[in-house]
């Protein structure tokens, strides 16, 4: 039975997925909140998502907050025909009342469906020694309020070191833009100089043709 919604959504998406990709193969999807990374059962294997996107909500003073920086911990299993896989996703507290209660995360649909990929490529690559194929990196669809912080990241606290793809993106997009706004002054001073420059030359040009012309007025013979 589904103990929510993200749950049931999470459930569904698996059992969907691997039917395509493993028909002939039976796997369940087991949430585990006790998962702890790096303790496997002999002969299991951990995939980590380290870049899921989710909404959390407090169930004490009612903030919500969006997160980049969700992560995922999967322990993985298969025998014969048979195949499991524990799933814990970390919870964050919330950082306005200050409470220490942790909170889930939700997740769209659409976002769910792309984690589920990443793991069946872990599963393709760990238990059936195939080539996965590519991972896909999740990225919030709006960024964050600000930086991780770490201290209110269950993932962060027991250990989990995952790399922060907004912030590495933000930087990049925040060093794009500072060089693109340093490179218009010059721009705009070279266009400026240009335009200076053949107006002063149709100037000088136009002086020396009326030079020309004044002169050779001048000289020419007077006819009585």
């Amino acid at each position: 039975m589904c103990t929510s919604l993200t749950t049931c959504e999470w459930k569904k998406v698996f059992y969907e997925k691997m039917e395509v990709a493993k028909p002939a193969d039976s796997w369940e999807l087991i949430i585990d909140p006790n998962l702890k990374p790096s303790e496997l059962t002999p002969g299991w294997k951990q995939y980590v998502e380290q870049h899921a996107s989710g909404r959390f909500h407090c169930s004490w003073c009612w903030h919500t907050w969006q997160s980049a920086h969700v992560v995922i911990l999967f322990h993985l299993d298969r025998a014969r025909r048979k195949g499991s896989v524990r799933m814990r996703v970390f919870k964050q507290l919330c950082y306005e009342c200050g409470l220490a209660r942790l909170d889930e995360s939700s997740m769209l649909e659409e976002n769910i469906e792309g984690l589920v990929d990443n793991l069946i490529t872990s599963l393709r690559e760990q238990c059936y020694d195939e080539d996965g194929g590519q991972y896909r990196i999740h990225v919030a669809s709006r960024p964050d309020s600000g930086p991780h912080r770490t201290e209110f990241c269950e993932a962060c606290q027991e250990g989990i070191v995952h790399w922060k793809p907004s912030e590495k993106l933000l930087e990049e997009e925040a060093t794009a833009h500072t060089f693109s706004e340093a490179s218009k002054p010059r721009a705009q001073a070279g266009s400026g100089y240009n335009f200076l420059s053949l107006r002063w030359g149709l100037f000088w040009a136009s002086l020396c043709l009326l030079v020309v012309y004044l002169q050779f007025s001048f000289r020419r013979p007077a006819f009585l």
